[in-house]
């Protein structure tokens, strides 16, 4: 076990976004959480990656308590042992792919000619080391996912949070994605929780679990509703 959730609530004002979520996520697992919009799935993620902290309820992070930890020590572990996948990416536009996913590396103190030369490995990994140098404005939807991808792996996380991850690319190009990420943090042993409404994209997990109406459901746990 790497991550557990116990009784996890929070809401927005009056509005409950989760209520008594129970979750355990093993090492090296790929976890789909599943949900239709609004369902709570995002808070989950949130919650579990100390971005959030619940209204009550616990968060464990490899035996250490992450929803009590101060600021500055969650954004140190977000940092170092968390990486992320956005649905539209979030790199910054005006910098080139290798930049962007040195970013992290650079954040973390790395110097600038190491951490370039790790990220350019990366992209060759994703069979993008020739675009390196182009700013991702430049990039295809598909391409600038997988330099998003490269930039979460580059830190060596243990943890990777991907949130629709393939919400804004059309099918193909999404199943491709998914191939490299899922293929990739296999070969790393990085445990992967990937969000997503998208039954072909939850076919990739080992496992899924569903929220509907902040409640969290495991399919393959009888009768649980948690």
């Amino acid at each position: 076990m790497i991550l557990q959730a116990r009784g996890l609530s929070r809401s927005y004002g009056r509005t409950p976004a989760l209520s008594e979520a129970d979750l355990t996520v093993n090492a090296g697992e790929i976890l789909a959480v599943m949900g239709p919009s609004g369902s709570g799935k995002s808070t989950l993620l949130h919650c579990l990656a100390g971005i959030f902290t619940p209204d009550s309820g616990e968060v464990w992070f490899d035996g250490r308590r992450l929803d009590t930890m101060n600021d500055a020590r969650r954004t140190k572990l977000r940092r170092t042992a968390f990486g992320f996948v956005f649905q539209f990416g979030q790199l910054v536009p005006e910098l080139t792919a290798t930049d962007n996913v040195a970013l992290p590396l650079l954040l973390g103190r790395a110097g600038r000619k190491d951490a370039r030369r790790r990220a350019g490995r990366w992209l060759e990994r994703l069979g993008l080391g020739e675009l390196g140098g182009r700013r991702t404005g430049e990039l295809s939807g598909g391409q600038a996912q997988r330099v998003a991808i490269a930039r979460a792996l580059v830190t060596g996380p243990r943890v990777l949070f991907a949130d629709e991850p393939t919400g804004a690319l059309d099918s193909l190009t999404g199943e491709h994605v998914m191939e490299l990420l899922v293929g990739l943090a296999r070969e790393e042993g990085t445990t992967v929780i990937v969000v997503t409404h998208d039954a072909r994209v939850a076919a990739f997990a080992d496992r899924e679990v569903i929220v509907r109406d902040g409640r969290l459901t495991d399919p393959f746990a009888a009768g649980a509703v948690r």
